[in-house]
């Protein structure tokens, strides 16, 4: 399945544990014998697909792994762990060990709220990721970081069960075997998510933020009696009235949670469709592309009830309604 059912708007960036225990030579797994020469091939690719993303206005959120030098839960295990494993315990708070590397500090500044500090492999694994995901309305999660055998694909199982679309983003994300990565992006291709290529996931972003149409907003239709109308889609139909702002002409009409509008005033010489109503991701970028098309205008640029809006005329001269929620003149 492509990109192209997915909506940018619901759309999260997971970066995860960019830091120099895991990316650096000079780090844990680097000291521990690990090359990380591959684990740090996903930092360019990465960045490329960080910076897009912020400038896009697509959340991006980074995990840090975080660990203590005595950790008493930890100690209780009767098996040894895999930090037994290395030369040292990685990620400890407030070392250099622990900080994202150099390359994507800048670009983790940019919004310190969306860095979020863990104590085992899962992003989600009592951390405040999953509220603040639901806050930001995400429901597409692209992600990338290291390492894939473990913190990726903990995090990466984790997003599936909560039902969210995950897109797992092939060259960036990196692990300490090539052999083991590769059996688990067979297995989650077959099970947790989708797998694409920064490249892909660029020109999705780029399609997604082209002026177009995204949802369907509403229909006015014009009726001789407004009273009678309300009382035939209510009582007849089952529709329910929406509270709504006033008209800006001061006619009186009525909305209804199925998507339509009544008004009254139905003219002898005028179709009984007063317009109908989309909303945009661009009102201003298809103001733009309309007008050098030539296309007629109703109302140019304004402030409307539902954010910055247009009215235009369809080739049959229809009034359409275009309007960007959160925007203004």
């Amino acid at each position: 399945m492509g990109l192209d059912v997915l909506d940018y708007r619901k759309s999260a960036l997971l970066v995860i544990d960019l830091q120099n225990a895991f990316i650096h030579e000079k780090g844990t797994l680097g000291v521990s014998g690990v090359d990380t020469k591959r684990l740090s091939a996903i930092v360019p690719p990465l960045a490329k697909l960080i910076k897009r993303c912020q400038d896009t206005g697509i959340p991006v959120i980074w995990t840090m792994q975080e660990h203590f030098a005595i950790d008493h839960n930890r100690a209780k295990k009767k098996l040894l762990g895999h930090t037994a494993r290395r030369k040292q315990v990685s990620a400890l708070a407030g070392s250099w060990d622990e900080q994202i590397v150099d390359e994507l500090k800048p670009l983790a500044d940019f919004d310190p709220a969306f860095v979020i500090r863990k104590h085992r492999f899962g992003a989600f694994y009592e951390t405040r990721l999953e509220m603040m995901l639901k806050m930001l309305g995400t429901q597409h999660l692209f992600v990338t970081g290291a390492t894939t055998n473990a913190c990726v694909e903990t995090s990466i199982r984790e997003a599936y069960l909560r039902d969210l679309d995950v897109v797992a983003v092939d060259d960036c994300v990196s692990g300490v075997n090539a052999e083991w990565e590769a059996t688990a992006k067979q297995v989650w291709k077959q099970y947790f998510c989708e797998i694409a290529h920064s490249s892909e996931v660029l020109d999705w972003i780029g399609e997604q933020v082209k002026p177009r149409v995204t949802n369907y907003g509403h229909q006015l239709i014009m009726v001789n009696d407004i009273d009678t109308s309300v009382a035939f889609y209510t009582n007849q139909l089952g529709f329910t009235i929406r509270p709504a702002k006033p008209l800006a002409d001061g006619r009186p009409f009525t909305a209804f949670h199925q998507g339509i509008a009544l008004i009254h005033g139905k003219a002898a010489d005028h179709r009984q469709l007063d317009h109908i109503a989309f909303e945009v991701n661009d009102v201003r970028a298809m103001d733009a592309r309309l007008k050098k098309a030539g296309v007629k205008y109703f109302t140019d640029l304004h402030d409307g009830p539902y954010g910055l809006t247009i009215y235009i005329a369809d080739p049959d001269g229809t009034k359409v309604e275009l309007y960007q929620v959160g925007a203004t003149a």
